[in-house]
């Protein structure tokens, strides 16, 4: 499974989820590669890379300049490979304009890698430019982090929009694999009433899992680590485990399904593997 973390607005635990979740999966023994493609960089520094001008990027494997397993990185944890990005990457949307298959490239790039993963997570931009674009096509499913705050949803409905057209236009799957609730203070009136009025409102596409305002979570960047490797036992990385075993409950449930409705020659529903 491809999964794109996206939402234009900025600061709402795009990137720590994106680092977060692709180290969490990779402790439950599943092979994870992690795509930064951000221009700031940030999933990569929060790795202790500090990528300087013209290092093995995204970038150059999106230019057609390197093969993309020369960029390719493995992190600390096992099972966990980054594919990094850096400046380099800012000119990218700008070059990409009159390039044939523009919206593309970034697809073409993972498709080849999907035997070679259980997941690969895209941590795109908060925007919704070409970037973003290539990260909404190249993706099975989208998960969307939102902050538990009073315009929680601003700009949500335009994200959504997006997805549609992406699914029609683009022939993407581009499913919304689920709303995360993010930096959430359960201590406050405010963020119990957005809670209650977002889980009201989507239903069961908000995940069970919530991510609370964390000081563990919020330092393990400056150490160059994920929360799992800085402090295991901080709210915010426990909160992380739980949302990888959720997401891997869900697609499972989803698995089973499909199998259930399959045919065999002779009209018998059959289960995946049977």
């Amino acid at each position: 499974m491809i999964l794109t973390i996206a939402n234009q607005k900025g600061g709402v635990g795009k990137t720590t989820t994106a680092v977060n979740l692709a180290a969490s999966l990779a402790a439950a023994e599943r092979k994870v590669l992690l795509v930064d493609f951000d221009p700031q960089g940030n999933a990569s520094s929060a790795f202790g890379l500090q990528r300087r001008f013209g290092d093995p990027q995204v970038y150059h494997a999106l230019m057609g300049e390197l093969q993309t397993h020369d960029t390719i990185l493995a992190t600390e944890l096992p099972g966990l490979d980054l594919l990094p990005a850096g400046q380099d990457l800012i000119g990218a949307e700008v070059e990409l304009v009159h390039t044939p298959s523009r919206h593309d490239r970034l697809r073409s790039l993972l498709t080849p890698l999907k035997g070679k993963y259980d997941e690969i997570i895209i941590d795109s931009p908060p925007s919704l430019g070409l970037l973003t674009l290539n990260a909404l096509i190249a993706c099975d499913q989208v998960l969307v982090p939102l902050q538990a705050e009073f315009y929680a949803m601003e700009g949500l409905s335009h994200l959504l929009e997006t997805m549609d057209q992406v699914r029609s236009g683009f022939h993407a799957p581009c499913q919304l694999a689920g709303i995360l609730l993010t930096l959430v203070d359960r201590r406050t009136r405010l963020a119990e009433q957005v809670c209650a009025d977002i889980r009201s409102y989507f239903g069961e596409k908000v995940l069970h899992t919530e991510i609370p305002r964390n000081v563990r979570l919020a330092e393990a960047p400056s150490h160059g680590k994920p929360a799992l490797l800085y402090s295991i036992k901080s709210a915010g990385a426990q909160a992380y485990l739980q949302l990888a075993a959720e997401m891997i409950e869900r697609n499972s449930h989803e698995l089973v399904s499909i199998g259930q409705g399959l045919q065999r020659p002779d009209g018998r529903s059959t289960q995946l593997g049977s």
